[in-house]
């Protein structure tokens, strides 16, 4: 079959210049009845022609056909059915087949099994789709692997993005619940993948969702749509938008102080260019009264030094609580610690490790010294000046064990007076080179002795602490 430029050359010569067939066939090199053809039909036309016979593809056919079907049910992702494979199966089975017609063979039953896809309409504030993505973030200067929550709705291009240290249940309903915050609305219906935040299990194509999960359908009043298990195309456009948004907001890669930092960041970023490009917000329904609290709530007994643990992390407590049931609220970012109608927070770690705040034992090391001594840095770290000062002039001047055993009264004296009122009495006498703590005693005046001036220019000796006891307990005057 000739090229349309060769049809063109043809036509042109006979039809315009009025040549004659048989010089056109001579000087252009093809037959007279080709001239003929084209003169009648304007353009190449492919003529199907009746499929000739294959004798070797169709003696292997129904081989293949077997061989396809049983290795089909045992194979998945990356282990995938080849032509190489099939044909040393054939060969091996006394089989007589080029490689190259098992390719095609393989070619046209991956053809043949392919997806149609159906173009979707995506109506405004009807339906969004949801999918975590894992990516890179600079947290305090440090390359760190987070996820993403991304809520995307397709029919205005709109998005949310919140980054989570895990890709938990608590992160994925604390994401719902920012997004709808921040949409001010909610869609009718989400697709989402079959993660197991969502689904508990599926039975026979039936989906099991999880308790939490559907609290939070509950309270939204929210259709929740699956992805058929492997198929990610069913909500191709979170899976492009999640792809967009890793190489248009988070890279150059972001950095910032802490995730919620460079989470506000980017989403600042993408609705910066939503509003520049879309003059009217979609139509979602309006939210519930109240918030949903995705936060998960735990009773835990407080361990015998005063210490909890929540997801493989330990956490101090007020030493009071020690052995005491506690009711424990998990948040993304911090946890909610109640006992007895006291209630604290404490800043959420990452899992394995550790949090001790030493001002929860202050009781215990008021009467234990060596304790003190023990944890002195990290104690004086969370007391700050002028405790470090303090202890930095007592260690001079008594030595590390003295030390310890002043501080621990003069932790007893914050128990009994407070820390702000100990911290302005220490401040004012170590300006004067003296420690002096009767000043905290409300039933007794303050002392001041006038020295006399034949004294004045003596020097006096430094002393153990234990002789200034009684002051410091106030026990004396």
């Amino acid at each position: 079959m000739l090229g349309m430029d060769r049809v063109h050359v043809i036509r042109d010569k006979v039809l315009r210049e009025g040549r004659s067939i048989r010089s056109v066939s001579r000087e252009l090199g093809v037959s007279r009845v080709t001239v003929r053809k084209y003169l009648e039909q304007a353009a190449p036309v492919r003529v199907e022609r009746i499929p000739r016979a294959q004798p070797v593809r169709e003696s292997v056919r129904k081989r293949f056909e077997e061989l396809w079907s049983e290795w089909r049910a045992s194979s998945s992702g990356k282990h995938r059915i080849t032509a190489a494979r099939i044909h040393r199966q054939l060969v091996s089975e006394g089989q007589r087949i080029s490689e190259v017609t098992v390719r095609r063979m393989v070619r046209e039953r991956r053809l043949a099994e392919s997806e149609v896809f159906v173009p979707l309409v995506h109506r405004p504030g009807e339906s969004g789709q949801v999918d975590f993505f894992e990516m890179t973030v600079l947290v305090g200067a440090i390359a760190r692997r987070v996820w993403m929550f991304l809520l995307h709705l397709p029919s205005s291009g709109r998005s949310f993005v919140r980054l989570y240290e895990r890709c938990d249940q608590l992160s994925f309903l604390d994401g719902h619940v920012r997004a709808f915050e921040a949409l001010e609305g909610v869609p009718r219906r989400l697709v989402y993948d079959n993660l197991s935040s969502a689904v508990k299990r599926r039975v026979a194509g039936a989906v099991e969702l999880s308790d939490r999960f559907l609290s939070l359908l509950s309270h939204y009043t929210l259709e929740a749509c699956f992805a058929r298990p492997g198929e990610g195309h069913d909500k191709g456009s979170v899976e492009r938008r999640g792809q967009t948004i890793r190489t248009t907001y988070l890279t150059p890669i972001l950095e910032g102080e802490r995730l919620s930092e460079i989470s506000d960041r980017a989403q600042g970023l993408m609705d910066a260019d939503w509003k520049a490009a879309c003059s009217a917000p979609e139509p979602l329904r309006e939210l519930p009264r109240g918030a949903f609290d995705p936060r998960v709530a735990r009773t835990l007994t407080v361990r015998k030094d005063s210490t909890i643990r929540v997801e493989g992390s330990q956490y101090s407590v007020p030493s009071r609580w020690a052995r005491r049931s506690v009711q424990v609220l998990v948040g993304v970012e911090e946890l909610e610690v109640s006992c007895g109608g006291e209630r604290i927070e404490l800043p959420r770690i990452t899992r394995g490790g550790k949090r001790i705040e030493y001002r929860h034992y202050l009781p215990e090391l008021a009467r234990k010294p060596q304790a003190v001594r023990q944890v002195a840095p990290e104690l004086l770290a969370e007391l700050g000046a002028p405790f470090n000062r303090l202890w930095d002039w007592l260690s001079d001047s008594h030595g590390p064990a003295e030390s310890a055993r002043v501080l621990s009264r003069v932790l007893r004296a914050v128990l009994d007076h407070g820390e702000q009122r100990v911290s302005e009495t220490i401040q004012a006498t170590l300006d004067e080179n003296r420690l002096d703590l009767l000043a905290l005693r409300e039933d007794e005046p303050r002392a001041h002795v006038r020295v006399p001036e034949e004294l004045a220019g003596h020097i006096v000796e430094a002393t153990a602490a234990a002789s200034f006891d009684g002051l410091l307990i106030g026990a004396a005057s």
